[in-house]
């Protein structure tokens, strides 16, 4: 004969557990993880697509950059000819004389008197390189200018002068000369980017 034993429950002190609210805030917990999950997916799966595009076009501009290189290196090929090097040469000096043409020694002169102090002299000037017109037709050219005077500081302001002014770069200083028994000037060798508006 089975005796059964009754089983006592009492549900002041052992309540039933809220399992259902419990497995109500995991399945939004797990809910937000996957959304998150899928989001970042998404954002590796399209930055590689992105890296893809930018490895495809890199290559396409590194094929164009040979094409290029190979292009440059059959012209200087033929430029390096022996016929062809007077042609090159008078080439190069027809087009020195025509940026040369379009340099106005008026406007040189005028732009230089704006920043030259009173006691520093021009004593020669050149244009040893002058470069073609930009889009705001400037020629861009490269003084050398040989300045004196009688005093060794005013060439800090002629040089302070040019830093200032919109129409010069900044200026080096080449060489400089003290004065002798001939002549009482010191003598600096300046060269300064020049750009004149036409």
């Amino acid at each position: 004969m089975t005796n059964h034993i009754p089983i006592s429950i009492n549900l002041a002190s052992d309540p039933f557990r809220r399992e259902r609210a419990d497995n109500l805030t995991f399945a939004l917990i797990c809910g937000v993880l996957l959304c998150s999950l899928v989001g970042l997916l998404g954002f590796i799966w399209h930055a590689r697509a992105q890296a893809s595009d930018l490895r495809r076009q890199i290559a396409t501009e590194d094929a164009q950059l040979a094409d290029l290189r190979r292009q440059q290196s059959q012209y200087s090929a033929v430029l390096t000819k022996p016929e062809n090097a007077g042609t090159f040469a008078t080439s190069v000096f027809i087009n020195q004389i025509i940026a040369r043409r379009g340099v106005s020694w008026t406007r040189v002169f005028q732009d230089l008197g704006t920043v030259m102090p009173t006691n520093v002299r021009l004593l020669a000037i050149r244009l040893p390189q002058v470069d073609a017109e930009d889009e705001n037709r400037a020629s861009r050219v490269e003084l050398d200018m040989v300045v004196g005077t009688t005093q060794p500081e005013a060439i800090i302001g002629l040089f302070k002068n040019l830093q200032k002014s919109g129409l010069f770069g900044a200026a080096s200083l080449v060489s400089q000369n003290p004065p002798d028994h001939n002549d009482p000037l010191y003598k600096y060798r300046v060269t300064v980017p020049y750009d004149q508006k036409l």
